[in-house]
C-alpha cells in the first residue's frame, strides 16, 4: 500500500511519499517537483501540468488553469459570475447548476465540469506517483482550504473518484502543516502541562489561512482557524497587470485587456516582476516582446511603488491575523511562534504585517512550498496499516456553525419550525452527537450554516434528512427516536444512524400532548429562543463537550466521541418527564430507522460512473495518442538517419542505382509526413515504417556482417591453430596428451578438418564478393560453426590426467624409545620426495 499526499494548490501540486527513510517529495517527468495546476485540451489529446502549461498563451481557449476556486460553487454564485469576463476559456453551466467548461476536444465541442477538470489532473498526480514508485497507487490523502463548504469538499471527493484515488481524507493545509511542524518536535510539554501554541500562516497563490494550534507530546489540537479566500499572489498579479495595463493604453496606445494573449503574457510577466521585486529594492525592468499589435513594450517598478501600489491588499492582510487573536484570546506573549508558509509571504511588505499584528518575528523553518504535501503523506502514514508512525494525534476544528432546524408543535410565538446549533464554531471534529425527538410519523431535519454571511458560499442549506418508518408506540403516543448527526474525518456533515427506541413492557402513563420531548436541563433556565439541551455524555462513551476528548487518535480510526442531546418541543413533556423520572425504569430496544440524505448540489452516482467511464476513455486516448505520435517519430527518425548514412557509413554497401532509387522513397515518405500523412493512425505509421526497412535492412545487415565478420573468422581461425597444435605434440608423444585414447584423437582430427575446410571455402568465396552484395556467410553462422567444434574437442583436449595408485608402505615397529621420532631414513626419504615435488 502506497502511503501518499497530494497539495493540489491553485497554482501548482507537490506529491509527497512516505518512505522508511521519511517523507519525500517526487518529481514529475520533467525533473521538476512542482507540478503547474493546468489542464489543456487539444482536437486530439489532453496535455496536463508542465506540458500544459506550455500552451498556456497558443491554446488559451482550451488550457484551463485557475480551477480549484470554482470547483463545487454553483454557476450563479456572484464570485463565479466575476471570474467569467477574467478567464480566458468559456464557463459554462452544467446540469447539476454547477460550474463547467466548454472547450474543443477530439474535434468536436465538449463540456466538462469542474469535478471532471481536478480528476483530470489527479490522474496525472498519480501518473507520476505510479512512475516514480513502480507500482500502482490508490490510497491518498489530500489537501483542501479550511475555509471550503460541505459541497466544496463532497465535490473533490467526486473527483478522487474520477481519477481512481481513494481519498482516506480531506486534510485542512494549515492542519497538514501543523502536523508536519510538530511530529518531529522532541521537546514538547507534557500533556499534562500548558500546551504551547503556534500560529500557522499560510499566503498561497489564491487565498489566506490562519490557524491557532496548541501542541502537547503526542497531540495538536487546532484552537481556531480564519481566512480570507480572495486573498492571495494572483492579486498583486492583478493589480501590476492593471497598472501596466493602463499604462501601455497611454504610452503605447494599445489595450491590453481587450486581447486575451496579450492579457495573459502581461499576468506572466507581472508574476515575474512580483518575484523580482520581492527579493530586491531597486527599480526593476518589465520588457516584453511583440505583445499586441507588433509592439514591443517596456515598463519599471521599485518595491516601494509596489507596496504602495498593493496597499489595499496589504491591509487585508491583517484582518484574518487580527481575527485569530480575538477568537482565541491570545497574545502575543501567550503563543511560542509564527510559522508561515505558502510563496506570497515572500513579499517583504506582507511578512512585514504579519510580524507587526502578532507582535512576533515570523519563522520560517518549514518549506513554504512542500509543507502542506509532507504533513498529507504524514497523514496518510498514520492512516495506512502499512506504516509505524510515532502516536500522535490530531484533533480538527470546524470552521462555521451548523445548525438544524425541524418542524414542531406551534409555539407561543406562532413557529412552526424549531432550530439549534447543533456545532458552534471551531468546534472539535470529527465528533458526533445523538439528538432525542419524541415522534409519531417520519419527520426532516435541515442542516445548514448557521451564519451564512461568514462562510463564503451563496447558499448556506447542506442538506435535508428525512427519517422514515417512524410509528408510534403502543399506547399510541409518540415513540422516542435518537438520530446521531456527525462531523467525519473529511470535515462533512451527516446523518449517520436513525433509531426507534422500543419499550418491551408497559411505559408509566404520559401527559397528552401531541409531540411531547424529553429534556434533563436543570442547572440553566430554557433560553425562549433556542430549545434547552444538555450535553450529557452517552453510557457507552463517557466524554463531554465541554470536556477534551481522549482518544482522538487518527490511526485508521475516526475520533467516536458521541454528546446526547436531549431536546425539548413542548414543556408539558418536560413536566411529565419530572414525574416519570421517580418510577420504575422499563426495558428498552433500539431498532434502526431508514433515512433519506438530500445533500445541496450532490452529484449522484450515475452522473459520477458517466465521469468515471470518460476519463478513462480519455486515458485510453491520451495513450494511443502517445504511441501514435512515437510511431510518426520514429518514421520520421529512420528517414533523417537513413538518408545520411547511405552518402556516409553505408557508402559502398549499396549499388549507386539502388541508392539513388532508396532515396527517392526516403524524400517522398518526408514530404508524406508533412501534407496527408500528418495525422493517421498508429497503424499507417507501422506499415510505413515497415516498408521502409525492406529496403534498408539489406543495407544494414551488409554494413554490420561486413564489421564484425573479420573479428569472427579470426575468432575460428584461432581456434583451428590451438586443435593442429594439440594433434603435434599429440602425434609427438607428450607425456601431457598421453593418456588420451586415439579413438578420441580422431574424433578431433575429424572436426577439425571438416571445420578447416569449411573456414577456407567461406573465406574465398566471401573475399571474392564485392561490399554491395550479400554475404555468402553470416557472423552468426560462423560463430554456430566455432561452438560446434569447440563443443567437440574441447572436451577432449582438456580430458584431465588419471590419477597414479598409492602404494600402502609397510607397517614400521620403531623402539619405544624412537616411536616418536622419524628416522634419520625416513627424514631423508621425505626430504628427497619434497625436493622432487619441487622440480
Amino acid at each position: 500500500m502506497s502511503v501518499i499526499g497530494y497539495d493540489v494548490g491553485n497554482l501548482s501540486c507537490y506529491i509527497a511519499v512516505a518512505r522508511q527513510g521519511g517523507i519525500e517529495t517526487i518529481a514529475n517527468e520533467f525533473s521538476d517537483r512542482n507540478t503547474p495546476s493546468i489542464v489543456s485540451l487539444t482536437s486530439k489529446e489532453r496535455s496536463i501540468g508542465t506540458s500544459a502549461k506550455t500552451q498556456i498563451i497558443s491554446n488559451y481557449k482550451n488550457t484551463i488553469s485557475n480551477f480549484k476556486r470554482l470547483i463545487g460553487r454553483p454557476f450563479d454564485d456572484p464570485f463565479v459570475q466575476k471570474q467569467i469576463n477574467s478567464l480566458p476559456y468559456l464557463l459554462v453551466k452544467t446540469s447539476s447548476g454547477g460550474v463547467g467548461v466548454q472547450v474543443m476536444y477530439g474535434g468536436e465541442q465538449t463540456e466538462f465540469s469542474m469535478e471532471q477538470i481536478y480528476g483530470m489532473l489527479l490522474t496525472k498526480l498519480r501518473t507520476i506517483t505510479e512512475d516514480n514508485l513502480k507500482k500502482p497507487v490508490q490510497d491518498c490523502v489530500l489537501s483542501v482550504p479550511s475555509f471550503y463548504s460541505d459541497v466544496q469538499r463532497r465535490s473533490l471527493l467526486a473527483a478522487s473518484r474520477v481519477a481512481s484515488l481513494n481519498c482516506l481524507r480531506l486534510f485542512n493545509d494549515t492542519t497538514a502543516v501543523a502536523l508536519a511542524y510538530g511530529i518531529y518536535k522532541q521537546d514538547l510539554p507534557a500533556p499534562e502541562e500548558k500546551s504551547r501554541i503556534v500560529i500557522f500562516v499560510d499566503i498561497g497563490h489564491s487565498s489566506m489561512q490562519v490557524a491557532a494550534v496548541a501542541f502537547n507530546k503526542g497531540k495538536l489540537k487546532v484552537l481556531a482557524t480564519t481566512f480570507d479566500p480572495y486573498l492571495g499572489g494572483r492579486d498583486f498579479d492583478l493589480v501590476l497587470a492593471k497598472y501596466f495595463a493602463d499604462i501601455f493604453k497611454e504610452k503605447y496606445k494599445i489595450d491590453v485587456q481587450k486581447n486575451k494573449r496579450a492579457e495573459l503574457r502581461l499576468m506572466m510577466e507581472c508574476e515575474k516582476l512580483k518575484k523580482q521585486l520581492s527579493s530586491n529594492s531597486g527599480k526593476m525592468a518589465l520588457n516584453i516582446e511583440c505583445l499586441m499589435d507588433d509592439k514591443d513594450v517596456q515598463g519599471s517598478m521599485n518595491r516601494y511603488e509596489f507596496e504602495e501600489l498593493c496597499n489595499s491588499l496589504l491591509q487585508r492582510v491583517d484582518i484574518p491575523l487580527q481575527k485569530i487573536l480575538q477568537d482565541t484570546k491570545l497574545q502575543s506573549q501567550d503563543f511560542y511562534s509564527v510559522e508561515i508558509v505558502g510563496g506570497t509571504t515572500r513579499i517583504p511588505a506582507v511578512r512585514s504585517r504579519i510580524n507587526k499584528i502578532l507582535g512576533m518575528e515570523a519563522s520560517t523553518t518549514l518549506n513554504a512550498d512542500e509543507a502542506v504535501a509532507r504533513g498529507c503523506a504524514l497523514q496518510c502514514a498514520m492512516l495506512s496499516p502499512t506504516f509505524k508512525v510515532r502516536d500522535f494525534t490530531v484533533l480538527e476544528c470546524c470552521p462555521y456553525s451548523i445548525s438544524l432546524s425541524w418542524k414542531a408543535p406551534l409555539n407561543e410565538e406562532g413557529k412552526h419550525y424549531r432550530d439549534m446549533e447543533i456545532f458552534p464554531r471551531n468546534h472539535q471534529a470529527p465528533f458526533s452527537k445523538m439528538l432525542s425527538f419524541y415522534r409519531k410519523e417520519e419527520f426532516a431535519l435541515n442542516a445548514r450554516y448557521t451564519n451564512p454571511d461568514q462562510i463564503n458560499y451563496p447558499h448556506s442549506d447542506i442538506g435535508n434528512f428525512c427519517i422514515s418508518n417512524v410509528i408510534p408506540n403502543k399506547d399510541g403516543e409518540a415513540s422516542k427516536v435518537k438520530v446521531k448527526v456527525r462531523i467525519n474525518i473529511h470535515g462533512l456533515f451527516s446523518v449517520t444512524q436513525a433509531s426507534i427506541i422500543e419499550k418491551l413492557e408497559e411505559p408509566p402513563a404520559v401527559i397528552n400532548g401531541e409531540e411531547p420531548m424529553e429534556t434533563q436541563e436543570q442547572d440553566k433556565p430554557a433560553d425562549p429562543e433556542q430549545p434547552p439541551m444538555e450535553t450529557e455524555p452517552t453510557n457507552t462513551e463517557k466524554t463531554n463537550e465541554s470536556s477534551e476528548p481522549a482518544a482522538a487518535n487518527t490511526d485508521n480510526k475516526e475520533n467516536t466521541n458521541s454528546v446526547d442531546l436531549q431536546i425539548s418541543d413542548n414543556e408539558e413533556k418536560k413536566n411529565c418527564d419530572e414525574k416519570t423520572e421517580k418510577k420504575k425504569k422499563v426495558k428498552v430496544k433500539s431498532k434502526d430507522l431508514p433515512f433519506e440524505s438530500q445533500l445541496h448540489m450532490q452529484i449522484n452516482e450515475a452522473e459520477l460512473q458517466r465521469m468515471f467511464e470518460l476519463e478513462n476513455k480519455m486515458i485510453m486516448n491520451d495513450k494511443l495518442e502517445y504511441e501514435t505520435s512515437e510511431a510518426k517519430n520514429l518514421v520520421e527518425e529512420y528517414v533523417y538517419d537513413m538518408r545520411g548514412k547511405l552518402y556516409d557509413k553505408y557508402d559502398g554497401y549499396i549499388t549507386e542505382e539502388d541508392r539513388d532509387r532508396f532515396v527517392a522513397v526516403l524524400e517522398q515518405t518526408e514530404n508524406w509526413l508533412y501534407e496527408e500523412g500528418e495525422n493517421e493512425k498508429k497503424q499507417v505509421y507501422v506499415d510505413k515504417l515497415a516498408g521502409l526497412k525492406q529496403s534498408g535492412d539489406p543495407v544494414f545487415r551488409r554494413y554490420t556482417e561486413a564489421a564484425a565478420r573479420p573479428a569472427a573468422f579470426e575468432q575460428l581461425g584461432s581456434a583451428l591453430q590451438k586443435i593442429s597444435k594439440f594433434l603435434h605434440n599429440y602425434n609427438e608423444k607428450d607425456e601431457k596428451y598421453i593418456h588420451i585414447e586415439q579413438k578420441e584423437v580422431d574424433k578431433v582430427t575429424e572436426s577439425a578438418t571438416a571445420a578447416s575446410q569449411w573456414y577456407n571455402q567461406m573465406l574465398q568465396k566471401q573475399n571474392a564478393l564485392s561490399k554491395s552484395s550479400n554475404p555468402v556467410v553470416t557472423v552468426s553462422e560462423i560463430v554456430a560453426k566455432l561452438k560446434s567444434m569447440e563443443s567437440t574437442c574441447n572436451s577432449i583436449m582438456n580430458t584431465p590426467k588419471p590419477k597414479p595408485k598409492e602404494e600402502v608402505p609397510p607397517p614400521d615397529t620403531p623402539d619405544e624409545k624412537t616411536k616418536d621420532e622419524p628416522s634419520k631414513e625416513k627424514k631423508e626419504k621425505t626430504e628427497q620426495k619434497e625436493e622432487m615435488d619441487l622440480d
